[in-house]
């Protein structure tokens, strides 16, 4: 993924000096084991570094300013091996600005019943260490991540590992910058928003571009380059002529190929993330951007259709927690089109104009070049394909006026059950845990937009946690969800977070 540092984690274990030198020196010696047993288990993203073993408040302070100032750390890890009096941690986590984790663990497993003494329980007390520390961290409202249990569990290790891709997430939110190419689409509600205060939550910068401006940078592109980009395409997709003239359908997939040219450019030459467009505003483009979109979002690039920023940034921001995963299934955005409502077949398809991400593909992806009514230009080139079944999440960020909220909905993906040879365009289909009515109800009660960002590789958890960290609403659509309980968490949602 292009653009995402490489980051690491810092290990913090906390303790005293009134067990002395002895117990310090098997604390350290004890947290060092644990921190190398998590970078061998293969199972983190990313490499956690152990620091000594902090007991003092200028130390826990130290240290902390220390990770604020490190731009590879992207949270830290704390540990209470003994106890640590929580009072000591103050300053530091006043002063603390990233992504933190209480790590509830202990070093052993099991209770030595026949050895235990009490010097070992001096030494072996997290369950009274990190209480204390729990307990001043709530105190100081101070967001975090908790996760408890024995540190060599495969399952408690692979919750550190998803906590980590939130926490990257969180860092590099306030490194995301959207190009609006153009404005939004006129009288289109949820594509609006408060573009000053998503900057203030996020640290999202949402800048807006003369759509010539672009399309200059798309003019300069060699022809040269564009034929060879156009190979590729050839090379690397099927072709579906659908009886074109071959060199005429050949020339509409050259338009894209230099759209997808002069665009990166101009997004890499302004140091930009993620771009959204709008059919209404074209300018000189010749072409709606379509099979151009959908290979930048495969690069990596967040994109919002019609102008909706918010869905571009949101794109940007999973691609970027899903950087690196493997086995990943895709990430895109995607808009809630039409039902199929036949009883036990209920489903969602999801597809948009032209612009879904080929990463979510599954089997072949055709090139197709077809009219589009909206926009007014030439016959566009797009990628075409049907998409993976699998388990999903659906996410909508909408602007309440006074107040952002995150919508998350469990997704259950699905082959269609038949063919559409006549619709031109690539598409998923999913129903909406809990069931296809239920959720369709919680959706349009939370407010939710028609258009999605969509994965199949984070869940609801590490979105939620994103979301504590920025401090807005996070409202859950899953298999628990039952209308008037959601509706009295609304409204509890209402009073909370005005």
């Amino acid at each position: 993924m292009f653009g995402v540092k490489e980051y690491k984690f810092w290990f913090c274990t906390g303790s005293q000096d009134l067990y002395g030198d002895e117990c310090l020196a098997h604390v350290a010696a004890h947290s060092k084991e644990i921190v190398e047993a998590l970078n061998k288990s293969g199972l983190l993203p990313y490499e956690v570094v152990w620091k000594p073993t902090l007991i003092t408040n200028e130390l826990i302070r130290k240290t902390f300013n220390e990770a604020n100032a490190d731009e590879n750390c992207a949270g830290v890890i704390t540990w209470m091996h003994t106890f640590s009096p929580a009072k000591s941690w103050i300053l530091g986590l006043q002063e603390f600005r990233k992504p933190l984790m209480h790590l509830h663990t202990q070093y052993n497993e099991e209770i030595p019943y026949d050895s235990i003494d009490m010097d070992f329980m001096n030494e072996n007390q997290a369950a009274h260490g990190d209480r204390e520390y729990g307990h001043i961290v709530s105190r100081m409202r101070i967001e975090r991540k908790v996760v408890a249990g024995y540190w060599g569990d495969p399952v408690i290790q692979k919750k550190i590992a998803s906590w980590m891709r939130t926490a990257v997430g969180i860092m590099e939110s306030s490194h995301i910058r959207v190009m609006r190419v153009a404005d939004n689409m006129r009288n289109v509600a949820v594509t609006e928003g408060d573009k000053v205060e998503a900057q203030i939550k996020f640290g999202w910068e949402i800048d807006a571009y003369p759509v010539n401006e672009i399309a200059e940078s798309v003019a300069a592109v060699s022809e040269s380059d564009t034929n060879a980009l156009v190979d590729e395409y050839y090379e690397k997709y099927d072709i579906l002529l659908e009886g074109r003239d071959p060199e005429e359908f050949k020339k509409h997939v050259a338009v894209q190929a230099q759209i997808e040219l002069g665009f990166e450019r101009f997004l890499q030459e302004k140091n930009y993330q993620a771009i959204v467009t709008h059919f209404g505003d074209l300018g000189a483009l010749k072409q709606l951007p379509g099979l151009a979109i959908q290979r930048l979002m495969e690069k990596g690039y967040g994109f919002g259709a019609e102008g909706d920023w918010k869905v571009a940034a949101m794109v940007r921001l999973m691609k970027i927690m899903t950087a690196g995963m493997k086995d990943a299934k895709g990430t895109s955005m995607l808009e809630d089109y039409t039902y199929n409502l036949v009883k036990g077949k209920e489903g969602i398809l999801q597809a948009h104009m032209l612009e879904v991400c080929p990463s979510i593909a599954d089997g072949p992806i055709s090139i197709k070049c077809q009219p589009l009514s909206m926009g007014d230009r030439e016959d566009p080139a797009r990628l075409v394909f049907t998409s993976k079944e699998g388990k999903g999440i659906a996410t909508s960020l909408i602007d309440l006026g006074n107040r952002f909220r995150l919508i998350i909905n469990d997704v259950d993906c699905k082959k269609n059950e038949k063919a559409m040879p006549k619709l031109p365009v690539a598409t998923n289909f999913w129903t909406p845990q809990p069931d296809m009515y239920t959720g369709a109800e919680a959706w349009i009660l939370a407010g939710g937009a028609h258009h999605t960002a969509f994965t199949y590789d984070l869940d609801a958890e590490q979105m939620g946690d994103w979301a504590n960290a920025m401090g807005i609403e996070a409202v859950y659509i899953d298999k628990d969800t039952k209308i008037r309980d959601f509706k009295r968490d609304l409204m509890l949602g209402e009073v909370f977070y005005r």
